[in-house]
């Protein structure tokens, strides 16, 4: 389905979850935990600009903009408040959006989102982005369970499709970073549970960056990190990642 420039999918019944993925990502990657997350409520997974199947319009990139981005399909579907779930780069329009349109947006899932004083500033294609699309998507497929052993059998392929559609254009537009998440936190009244991973793994957060997210937060808030997780907590630790959700939505 299309909204203006932008793809998403319906999953389930009445969505009562958004997912927004991390840099050059696709909303597909969420499919492998979509069952354990749908169980009891249907969800949106969005295609970010330059991502997937979404168009690149005209004008800047960054955190303001995908989270506008965000809004704009919401408001087309009149949906009541729902949960957004975020990694990385969708972490931080998660919460940019939850500080925004707080009407829109009843409670935040932040996946390993970029440090509070990190942005995702970049001057050109990341060698490793481009090396991943010179290759056909079987190759991508076998560098991806090469690199990542860990990872279920069905993250590969979403995975490796999704650099493969990743726009190159995108760093032909300029890049505003917006705002940073502790300045997102500081506006968020809905309850807010971060899940990050180790540092030595790879993930983004440090113990006291999510003491900082903690205390900074104008809402409810709650910190995990996930022993034995990178960055992409999801797929290091499924199981970890889909219980912390479900309980915290129980709650």
């Amino acid at each position: 389905m299309r909204t203006a420039h932008l793809a998403w999918e319906r999953h389930g019944g009445e969505p009562g979850l958004l997912l927004l993925h991390g840099f050059s990502d696709s909303g597909a990657c969420w499919d492998p935990v979509l069952p354990a997350l749908t169980a009891h409520t249907g969800a949106i997974t969005l295609d970010a600009r330059g991502h997937g199947s979404s168009e690149l319009p005209d004008g800047p990139t960054g955190t303001a903009a995908n989270a506008a981005d965000a809004a704009l399909v919401l408001d087309a579907l009149k949906l009541p408040p729902v949960v957004v779930i975020g990694h990385s780069m969708g972490a931080l329009a998660a919460a940019a959006l939850a500080a925004a349109r707080p009407e829109l947006v009843r409670a935040l899932v932040l996946e390993d989102p970029p440090g509070p004083h990190h942005t995702l500033a970049a001057d050109g294609m990341p060698s490793w982005l481009a090396e991943l699309q010179a290759l056909d998507l079987e190759a991508r497929i076998a560098k991806g369970r090469a690199d990542n052993p860990g990872w279920p059998d069905a993250e590969y392929e979403p995975w490796a499709v999704s650099k493969g559609e990743f726009d190159s254009r995108f760093y032909d537009l300029p890049y505003e970073p917006g705002p940073s998440l502790l300045q997102s936190l500081a506006g968020v009244a809905c309850p807010t549970l971060l899940l990050y991973g180790e540092v030595a793994r790879g993930g983004l957060l440090s113990e006291s960056d999510a003491e900082d997210c903690a205390d900074a937060a104008g809402g409810d808030f709650d910190a995990l990190r996930v022993t034995g997780a990178g960055h992409c907590v999801r797929r290091d630790a499924p199981n970890a990642f889909t219980t912390a959700i479900v309980d915290f939505l129980a709650e």
